[in-house]
Parts: structure tokens; C-alpha cells; sequence
């Protein structure tokens, strides 16, 4: 053989012996959709020279709206004690209290973190029934606190725990348990969803019987989304959405002062509704209106003072829309819609890494957000009509603020566990 047949041989062979390696390395599978990280192997491939333990850019988004939200809490509730309602708080009360929840949420959140996801998977299902106790809790008079007629709190010495908010988390726990479990089943209705519809509508009634149809709806939403992101059949998806819809429909049908709410959102201004059920979508409509493109500044707001009702909380993009004007609209969007985002593609990577239950859980997270999100802008901005659903990490709430964190520290230690995967380590 001439010396360049052989060279030629020689690479081909080469070339031949790194596919076969290549293959034995991924199992003859497709190659993951994930990036391996910003780590590189030394020159013996046995450990990684760098590894970044945690999504940096996840935490920074979600402090930097934690601490705008902090911001907007004290500048739309600075005014209140001007309310012979509120007369005997601070004008710092809120700020206060909203800073000590946070404090609280950023220990919860460590120790969230400190969880390994197996161990998450274990105790889903005790969470769930831990959940519904704390729901029934609530609706026992002299255990629950009635605020504006709903009994939806339970009293922690000089704080109050919201235990609709946790059960949106365990929810979410417990139905990517539930898909992992049920995978050889996805096809059957009865077997793979049936079970799943009876714990969501347990959590609905008692949910219901507070009432706090909000969320419900968010759970609802949660527990549809993660059937969806766990392969159920597209037939079974869309009978379950058209009973949730029509369910939905039937209870706001079934309620008078429901049902004002809906004819107050399709007319806002008229001399009925304006002074009535429409009275808090006029005032955020003025505020934005207000702000035009740039704010009238931080603190200029003039419909927090004692116009808008809650701009505090479920109204607070009201008064961000009309401090920072569209601008500061748009940042809001576009940082939650990041948040979501990431969110999602890590949960992409861990099931792609065949870690299906992280996967789900951190996509569900991301749904979770997304939406409660969605519905707090739409109702701000007019689109849809009003729902008590306050806008996550930004309004004010302690138990949502908590668990909002817990959920998220949980789902930057899906992202790290898959870093360490993907970097030749076991989690």
C-alpha cells in the first residue's frame, strides 16, 4: 500500500473508531437537547476544571423583582394611614411586614434548596394530604381569619399563613409524582387521569368554600399543564379543558356577585358600575392611563391614595404602570416572561437527562408563574375581567412571597443536579 492510501486508511479508520465511541458514549440515542455547561474536562476527561453550582442569572432576575416589588409595596401603601380604615398603622406597616416575610421566605428558600429532588419526590404525596388538612383547617371558625368575608388565613402569632398558596406547591409536587407514576398508563382515561381529577376537584371544593376561586384556578391550571408536559393523549387534554371550562362557567353562572364581575368588566364606565363592581378596573385604567410612556416618577402615583383599592397588592402594576409608565410595564412583562423561559428549559434539560419528575416539576413552576402572572397583567390592564390573584414576588403576601421562593430555590437545585449530570458527577 502507497503511503497516502495508507494515510487515508489510517484516518478513516480513525474517524470510524470515534463514531463508534461516540455512540457507545450516548447509548445509540439522539444526542440531548442540552448544553453540557461552562465547564471543561482536564486533559484526562476525569473532573470538570470549573463548574457553576447554581443558575446565576435565575437568582438575580428573581431578586431584582423581589426588591422592586419591595419598593412598589411601600410606595402604594405609604398613603393608607390616611384611610380612617387604616388609621392605626404606620406609614411604614406594610414595608415592615413585607420585609420580615421576606427574610422568612429567604431561610425557606435555602432550606428548600438544601432538598435533593429525590427526597421532593418521596414526600409529594404526604405534602398533598398535609395541604388538604391546612384547607380544612382554615374553614373551621375561631382557626380561620375572615378578611372582606373570606376565611382564607390562619393566624401565626403577628403573622397570617394563606394555605392556598402551599397547596398550589404541593399540587404541583404531588401531579409530577402522579405522571411519573402513571407513565404506562397515559392512554388510558380512567387509570391516568381519573385519579388526578378527583384530587384537584377535593382541593377545589375546599377551595370553593372559603371561597377563593383564583386558587383554584391556578391550581387547575398547574395540574393541566403538568398532564399536558407529561404526554397525556391530546383527547383526553382537551375533554378535561372543556369540563374545567364549562365547569368554571357554571359556577360563575351560579354566583350573582360573580356574574356582576363579568358584566362590570364588559362595562367598566357606566354610571352602574363605575361607583360598583367595575370601581377598581376604572382607577387601574386611570393610573396607567397616567403614567403615559415614562411614569410621573417613583412615588409621584396619585391613585394610591386612597382611590384604588389593594394597590398594594393585586393592583400594584397599576401603580407601577402609572409611576414608570409603559416602560416600566414592558420591563415587568419582559422579566417575568425570562423567568418563565429559564424556567422551562430547565426542565427541558432534566428530562432530557430522563429525570422526568424534576422535568415536570420545574416546568410546572414555570406554568405556575406564567399564569398567575398573566391573569394579575390582564386584569390590571383591563384585558381580563377582576380576580384576586396578586402578582408573584412582587405584591404583597408573606405565604405566597414564601412558597413562590421555596418553588423556585427548588427548581435552581433541579438546575444544579443536572449540572453536576451533565459534568460526569451523580446526584
Amino acid at each position: 500500500m502507497n503511503p497516502l492510501a495508507a494515510r487515508f486508511t489510517g484516518f478513516f479508520g480513525l474517524t470510524g473508531l470515534l463514531g463508534r465511541l461516540g455512540r457507545a458514549r450516548s447509548g445509540d440515542s439522539e444526542v440531548l437537547p442540552v448544553r453540557l455547561g461552562q465547564s471543561r474536562r482536564s486533559a484526562t476527561g476525569t473532573a470538570p476544571t470549573r463548574a457553576q453550582g447554581f443558575d446565576q442569572p435565575l437568582v438575580w432576575v428573581t431578586v431584582g423583582l423581589l426588591l422592586w416589588g419591595l419598593v412598589m409595596v411601600y410606595s402604594a401603601s405609604i398613603a393608607m394611614p390616611e384611610n380612617p380604615r387604616f388609621a392605626k398603622y404606620t406609614h411604614s406597616y406594610f414595608l415592615v411586614r413585607h420585609a420580615l416575610w421576606l427574610c422568612v421566605a429567604v431561610v425557606g428558600a435555602l432550606l428548600a434548596y438544601q432538598v435533593p429532588v429525590n427526597v421532593w419526590e418521596k414526600i409529594a404525596r404526604p405534602l398533598f394530604l398535609a395541604s388538604l388538612v391546612l384547607l380544612v383547617l382554615v374553614l373551621i371558625p375561631h382557626v380561620g381569619k375572615v378578611v372582606y368575608g373570606a376565611r382564607r388565613w390562619i393566624s401565626l402569632g403577628p403573622l397570617s399563613f394563606q394555605p392556598s398558596e402551599l397547596a398550589k406547591f404541593t399540587v404541583l409536587l404531588y401531579a409530577s409524582d402522579y405522571m411519573v407514576r402513571k407513565m404506562d398508563d397515559k392512554e388510558r382515561f380512567f387509570r391516568a387521569v381519573w385519579p388526578m381529577g378527583a384530587a384537584t376537584a377535593i382541593v377545589g371544593v375546599l377551595l370553593l368554600a372559603e371561597p377563593d376561586m383564583g386558587a383554584f384556578m391556578v391550581i387547575a391550571v398547574i395540574a393541566m399543564g403538568i398532564l399536558f408536559l407529561g404526554g397525556v393523549n391530546a383527547r383526553m387534554f382537551f375533554l378535561i379543558a372543556f369540563v374545567l371550562v364549562g365547569a368554571f362557567a357554571a359556577m360563575i353562572a351560579a354566583s350573582p356577585w360573580r356574574r356582576e364581575r363579568i358584566f362590570a368588566y364588559l362595562d367598566p364606565w357606566s354610571e352602574t358600575n363605575a361607583l360598583a363592581k367595575g370601581y377598581q378596573l376604572t382607577h387601574s385604567l386611570i393610573a396607567i392611563g397616567r403614567g403615559e410612556i415614562w411614569g410621573v416618577g417613583l412615588g409621584g402615583s396619585v391613585e394610591k391614595l386612597n382611590w384604588l383599592p389593594e394597590a398594594h397588592t393585586d393592583f400594584l402594576l397599576a401603580v407601577i404602570g402609572e409611576e414608570f409608565g409603559l416602560v416600566g410595564v414592558v420591563l415587568v412583562i419582559g422579566l417575568f416572561f425570562w423567568l418563565v423561559r429559564r424556567m422551562m428549559h430547565i426542565g427541558r434539560q432534566a428530562i432530557a437527562l430522563e429525570r422526568v419528575f424534576a422535568g415536570l416539576v420545574a416546568q410546572g413552576v414555570a406554568v405556575w408563574m406564567g399564569f398567575q402572572a398573566f391573569i394579575n397583567m390582564g386584569v390590571n390592564l383591563g384585558a381580563l375581567p377582576t380576580k384576586g390573584l396578586t402578582l408573584p414576588l412582587m405584591s404583597y403576601g408573606g405565604s405566597a412571597i414564601l412558597v413562590n421562593l421555596a418553588a423556585i430555590a427548588v427548581v435552581l437545585r433541579i438546575d444544579q443536579e443536572s449540572r453536576q449530570l451533565m459534568q460526569g458527577g451523580r446526584v
